[in-house]
């Protein structure tokens, strides 16, 4: 039996949310429409940023994402010192994302080869950033926060809610799309974007079941006590 690869904890929560940020920059210039996940956050962007110059994208995420925390905390009826690092996170994913743009700005997606090479390969680091940050203590990013309190909560699939709370959050997305720009109007919504929906979280499981089976994911320091509560 060969012996499993160790990546400490909090080293798969940075590659985690690095991942992310750069999937979701590739996505972005691919121009088939955001992530599920992202897209309500990138269609607020577009709608502020229009109006207000230095909204960045990594702020509509954090910003949201504050919002979805309160959400989570009302539809449980209760609240974990957690869920405020999970903003914390949010806004360290915000401040990737953003630089992440900009290294990403100078990037051509000319044809429709390259346009799917990004797609696809921001689609896969994604998964794969979202499948780490389950493999460690520190509280994810609300999208991944609800799905793991949801899965401890009530013992649901993870690949099944997951796929539940993307397609809810691509809706979601269109209809914000519809209000802040006109009904028939799809801002940052498009193919991908339901392609995303349907096989992000079983993508997401596979790398899953990759990961556990190839590392492990000690922690290295005591810091899983601050967010037991």
């Amino acid at each position: 039996m060969n012996k499993k690869i160790i990546v400490y904890s909090e080293l798969a929560y940075l590659s985690g949310l690095l991942f992310l940020a750069l999937g979701t920059a590739l996505t972005e210039k691919a121009s088939f429409g955001m992530s599920m996940v992202v897209a309500p956050a990138y269609v607020v962007y577009q709608f502020i940023s229009g109006s207000i110059p230095w909204f960045t994208f990594g702020m509509a995420e954090y910003l949201l994402q504050a919002v979805l925390i309160v959400l989570l905390s009302l539809f449980l009826r209760r609240f974990r010192t957690g869920y405020l690092f999970s903003f914390v996170t949010a806004v360290v994913y915000g401040v990737m994302l953003d630089l992440m743009m900009k290294l990403t700005g100078s990037l051509t997606a000319g044809s429709l080869a390259i346009r799917l090479v990004l797609f696809g390969g921001g689609l896969a680091l994604c998964a794969l950033g979202v499948a780490l940050l389950f493999h460690t203590y520190i509280p994810p990013e609300a999208y991944e926060l609800i799905v793991k309190e949801l899965v401890a909560r009530y013992g649901f699939a993870l690949a099944a809610t997951k796929t539940v709370y993307d397609c809810i959050s691509c809706t979601a997305a269109i209809l914000l799309s519809f209000l802040f720009f006109g009904f028939g109007t799809f801002a940052g919504v498009g193919p991908g974007t339901v392609f995303c929906a349907v096989v992000n979280g079983r993508l997401i499981d596979l790398f899953s079941r990759w990961l556990e089976k190839t590392y492990e994911f000690p922690d290295r320091f005591n810091g899983r006590r601050f967010f037991s509560s």
